[in-house]
């Protein structure tokens, strides 16, 4: 294996760089995250389905991202992992990590779906998806065909950071945008044309995982610096501990934002069956169909934010490991400046043109509650999102350093002790409200503490000279 084909990670500019890696990684988590929008946005406005599919929508949401959060774990993991070994000039485990991280994806996956298609009901269930009998029929229809595609849709989801760890991140995009434009063809087609409802979202979903699934192994078979052999695919107990250490950040993330869903949607069932409105039967779909809206607004922001993180993840790695701390201090510098920008971008839009995005989403079809609801929730769910921003960056880039223990206990705290305990707390005192409270209290509550670990972090990487390097 040529070495010399990553050796450009140590002395490219950095501002290059970042937009080599970032901007292909951003696109291909938009693309993945449209998956789903584009189901939502075309169940929203389909009549026939409305609120009603939509609210399905959000209880099976979380159940895919179970999925993601295995799939990135392994990705990310294996990442970080060989771009840490190719810059210590140790291409041996970098391949080796890659083989592995192939079996445990595809074992993984095999289980998560026949998990899901054995428990659907109780899992339903568990996610708030018996808050009225129509809700409950279209969540178990659309899960049942979306669960058939976990295999293709992990799969495709942990080759993407292994493909740009290879030195490919535009392959990496393609990849993902050629399964997204195939689903963003045939929902109109399934859902409008051939009336297939809940089913045909989820099989235009599936057929799009599957190209991207296709492609993923046709990359693995053409790589550009790691040489896959058969000895890489058999399971090494210590490669699979430490690529899944470096992978257990972005496992949490996603997995805390599951348990924080589940909270958040019995909260919505709970205390929604409690309001003067929304305790009726033909309105207690709404709250939880308008919090699936903001969230799905929210994965597009993060999309863009864990992007640019996740992008820098090959550059961050390969230079710790050759020893390079002044290049990643700039690295971090950039990233969070930049991060900062798109949480103001996000922040202006979800303050000042919450119709319009509502709009988006088949808002015209529904009654006065269903606005009025939504216009409140993205103005109070996501007052912080700039603080969001900024923790979410601080989390992976301690990842991509190599310090996933103080990386998982960021994300610990910020999505399982604030994230779920903020959502099952809050309503006790504010009812509907206090679940809407729950994320900008824990954005700013987290910031406190990643504000010490970034300085933290900035000491130690001045602490150490290194030799010089361009970093323009």
């Amino acid at each position: 294996m040529e070495q010399t084909n990553q050796s450009f990670l140590a002395t490219e500019k950095v501002g290059k760089l970042m937009r080599k890696y970032a901007i292909p990684c951003i696109i291909s988590l938009l693309v993945g995250a449209l998956y789903n929008i584009v189901d939502q946005i075309f169940i929203a406005n389909a009549t026939y389905l409305g609120s009603y599919g939509n609210a399905a929508n959000t209880v099976v949401f979380p159940l895919t991202v179970i999925a993601l959060a295995i799939a990135v774990m392994i990705g990310d993991g294996c990442c970080a992992f060989v771009s840490l070994n190719l810059g210590r000039k140790e291409p041996q485990d970098a391949t080796r990590s890659v083989g592995n991280s192939v079996i445990l994806t595809i074992v993984s996956s095999l289980i998560l779906c026949a998990v899901y298609l054995i428990f659907s009901d109780q899992i339903i269930t568990m996610f708030g998806g018996t808050v009225n009998a129509e809700t409950f029929a279209h969540s178990k229809e659309y899960f049942f065909y979306i669960t058939l595609g976990i295999p293709f849709y992990m799969f495709g989801q942990a080759m993407n950071p292994i493909i740009r760890a290879d030195g490919n991140p535009k392959f990496a995009m393609i990849s993902t945008l050629a399964g997204a434009v195939a689903n963003i063809i045939l929902d109109p087609i399934m859902i409008f044309i051939f009336k297939w409802g809940m089913m045909g979202a989820a099989v235009a979903t599936v057929i799009g995982q599957i190209i991207t699934a296709v492609l993923a192994i046709w990359y693995l078979l053409h790589t550009k610096t790691i040489r896959l052999t058969k000895t890489d695919f058999s399971l090494k107990i210590d490669i699979v501990s430490r690529t899944l250490t470096l992978g257990v950040c972005s496992f949490l993330s996603q997995i805390s934002l599951v348990a924080a869903m589940a909270a958040i949607n019995n909260m919505i069932r709970k205390y929604g069956a409690l309001d003067a409105i929304f305790g009726q039967e033909q309105f207690a779909q709404i709250p939880m169909a308008v919090v699936g809206i903001v969230m799905k607004f929210f994965q597009i922001v993060i999309s863009i934010v864990v992007g640019m993180a996740a992008g820098c993840i090959p550059i961050v790695g390969y230079n710790m490991g050759a020893g390079h701390n002044e290049r990643v201090k700039s690295l971090f510098s950039r990233l969070l400046t930049a991060e900062a920008c798109v949480g103001a971008v996000a922040f202006i839009i979800v303050e000042f043109f919450p119709q319009q995005l509502i709009n988006i989403f088949g808002a015209a079809n529904e009654s006065i509650y269903y606005t009025e609801f939504a216009v409140k929730a993205f103005r109070t769910y996501l007052c912080m999102v700039i603080l969001a921003c900024i923790n979410k960056a601080a989390f992976i880039f301690l990842q991509a350093m190599g310090k996933a223990a103080a990386s998982t206990m960021l994300s610990l705290i910020r999505e399982i002790v604030f994230g779920v305990g903020l959502a099952l707390l809050l309503p006790l005192f504010w009812g509907l409200d206090g679940v809407l409270y729950s994320m900008p209290v824990s954005d700013v509550l987290t910031f406190i503490v990643s504000v010490i670990v970034i300085l933290m972090t900035y000491r130690q990487l001045s602490g150490t000279r290194t030799k010089k390097s361009n970093i323009e």
